[in-house]
C-alpha cells in the first residue's frame, strides 16, 4: 500500500488547543487569516470517470467550497464556485453526487455558523455543477435559513432527499421540478441524533438516524439514537425503535455514524468506535459484527466498493488511520495497514472514501485541528 498527501493548503496550527478550543466563536475564527483561509478540511468526494477528476466539497471559512482534483496531471482545480458564493457557505458536508438524469454534479451546503446569524444566513441551497460546461448555480433553497448536512439522489425518480442541521429534519427537493418538501424532524434539539449521512436502500427508501426526546428527564437516555426509514411510495417517516446494538450487550444503542448499501440486500452502518452493523431492511434486524479498532479511538465514516467486490475505507483517528477491508459477502474484514505517506505524515481521521479505477481509493481527511487537511491517494 502506498499513500500519498495531496495538499491543497499547506499551514500548520499550533494554537488550537490552548487558545481556539472551548474559547472562540465562529466570528472569531472567520476574523482570523489564517484560519479562515487555510484551516480546511475535504467533507464529500465524487469520482467523474468520463472527465478524469475528483471533485471535492471542501470545509472553509471562507466560503471557498468545492474544488476539483485533475488525475492526469495530479493538480487541484477551481469550479468557479466564487461565482455564487455566500460568505455563509462553508461546507458540501457529505452531499456530493452526480444525477445522471441530466449529467450534472448536486451539492448541498452545511453550515459552521451558530443560530445567532440564522436571519442573516440565506440557507443551504442546492447547487448544481456541469463538469463539461463548468456553468454552476444554486437551484433552490430546501428550507429558508436552514443548512444541509448530507445528501442521496434517488436516480430513477430524480429525487434528492437531505438531512438538515439546525434544526435536523428530512427533506426532499425535485431535481426536475425544482420543488422541495419538508418531510418531518428526526432530531429534538437535545442532541444531534443524525449521523454523516443518509442512504437508499433497494427499495428506495431513505435510511438515516433519528433521537428521542425523553423531556421529563435530564437526558434522552443510552437508547436515544434509533433508525429512521422514509418510504416514497407510502410519503411516510418511519420512526422505527431499533438502533445499533451496544458493543458490550448491555441496554441502550450506539450513535450511528456511517450508512452504507454494499449490494447485497441489507444495509450498513457504521458507530460505537468504528464498529459495524449489518441492517435488515424488511426484518429491521440489526446485527453487531464487531470492531475492528476496540483498544484505541476510532470513527468509520465513509466505506466504498472496489471491483474485488470489497468495501474499503480508514478507520481509526488523531493521526492513527488504518486501511480497512470489509467483504459483505461474508460479515468478516481485516486491517490492511497504517495509512502513512513516505514523510510518516497520516491523516489525522478520514471522513470519505471513493473507489478510483480497480486498486486506487482517494480519501478526504477532515477536523485536523493541528494543519490543514489533505487529499489522499491510496494504492493497494
Amino acid at each position: 500500500m502506498k499513500a500519498t498527501a495531496h495538499r491543497l493548503k499547506d499551514r500548520s496550527f499550533g494554537t488550537w488547543h490552548t487558545e481556539v478550543e472551548d474559547h472562540w466563536d465562529y466570528e472569531r475564527i472567520r476574523g482570523n487569516r489564517e484560519w479562515r483561509e487555510d484551516w480546511i478540511s475535504f467533507d464529500s468526494l465524487y469520482y467523474d470517470a468520463e472527465g478524469e477528476a475528483v471533485y471535492l466539497g471542501v470545509t472553509s471559512f471562507d466560503a471557498d467550497i468545492f474544488r476539483g482534483f485533475d488525475l492526469r496531471e495530479k493538480r487541484f482545480f477551481s469550479t468557479g464556485y466564487e461565482r455564487v458564493a455566500d460568505r455563509f457557505d462553508a461546507k458540501f458536508h457529505r452531499s456530493l453526487e452526480r444525477y445522471r438524469g441530466d449529467g450534472c454534479l448536486y451539492g448541498a451546503i452545511a453550515l459552521l455558523h451558530d443560530v445567532d446569524q440564522y436571519w442573516n444566513a440565506p440557507g443551504g441551497a442546492i447547487v448544481r455543477y456541469d463538469p463539461r460546461t463548468r456553468d454552476i448555480r444554486k437551484v433552490g433553497i430546501p428550507l429558508p435559513h436552514v443548512y444541509i448536512q448530507s445528501t442521496v439522489i434517488d436516480q430513477a425518480k430524480g429525487m434528492l432527499y437531505g438531512q438538515t442541521f439546525t434544526p435536523e429534519r428530512l427533506i426532499s427537493f425535485d431535481l426536475k421540478s425544482l420543488r422541495s418538501r419538508d418531510l418531518g424532524p428526526i432530531g429534538s434539539g437535545i442532541q444531534m441524533a443524525q449521523g454523516e449521512n443518509i442512504v437508499l436502500d433497494d427499495r428506495g427508501r431513505v435510511w438515516g438516524a433519528w433521537g428521542l426526546t425523553r423531556a421529563w428527564q435530564n437526558s434522552p437516555g443510552v437508547d436515544a439514537f434509533r433508525l429512521f426509514r422514509y418510504d416514497p411510495e407510502a410519503e411516510r417517516l418511519e420512526y422505527l425503535s431499533v438502533g445499533l446494538p451496544r458493543r458490550d450487550g448491555g441496554h441502550g444503542f450506539e450513535k450511528p455514524e456511517g450508512f452504507f448499501n454494499l449490494g447485497t440486500g441489507c444495509l450498513y452502518a457504521s458507530g460505537g468506535n468504528g464498529s459495524l452493523y449489518r441492517i435488515d431492511p424488511e426484518s429491521l434486524e440489526v446485527r453487531y459484527l464487531g470492531t475492528p479498532i476496540p483498544e484505541r479511538p476510532s470513527r468509520l465514516a465513509s466505506l466504498t466498493l472496489l471491483a474485488d467486490g470489497k468495501a474499503y475505507g480508514v478507520t481509526g483517528r488523531a493521526g492513527a488511520t488504518d486501511l480497512l477491508c470489509f467483504d459483505p459477502r461474508t460479515d468478516s474484514y481485516r486491517l490492511l495497514g497504517p495509512v502513512c505517506a513516505e514523510d510518516g505524515t497520516r491523516p489525522y481521521q478520514v471522513h470519505q472514501v471513493v473507489a478510483v479505477g480497480p486498486r486506487t481509493l482517494f480519501a478526504g481527511e477532515n477536523d485536523n485541528p493541528h494543519r490543514s487537511s489533505y487529499l489522499w491517494e491510496i494504492e493497494l
